[in-house]
């Protein structure tokens, strides 16, 4: 009876996980888009053009990512390429200029 209820306990957390992540997407979307219009950032559609450029392959996370210190914010893009690596390219909030590209070595 005890590994029933731990069966459903599991379940039911893993179903909740999984209907939790697209409102959260969402938020960061919203989130995103509101900072865009604040402080006249560029778009994600123009970053992720700029990013591609870079490094082409296909984006599998985006964010909007403030830089430390007060010195500005970037679009944190992490790019799968032909050959399966990973890559992370940052791209200038304000500017659009790429201003990192590196490898993920893990």
């Amino acid at each position: 009876m005890k590994h029933i209820a731990i069966s459903f306990l599991l379940a039911g957390l893993t179903a909740g996980a999984v209907f939790a992540l697209p409102a959260h997407a969402d938020d960061d979307a919203r989130e995103m888009e509101a900072l865009v219009k604040q402080f006249g950032f560029i778009t994600l559609e123009q970053a992720s053009t700029k990013a591609l450029a870079a490094k082409p392959g296909v984006i599998t996370d985006a964010d909007l990512d403030d830089r430390d210190f007060g010195k500005g914010w970037d679009y944190e893009f992490e790019i799968a390429d032909a050959d399966g690596h990973e890559w992370e390219v940052y791209v200038d909030a304000k500017t659009g200029k790429v201003r990192k590209v590196s490898r993920e070595w893990f």
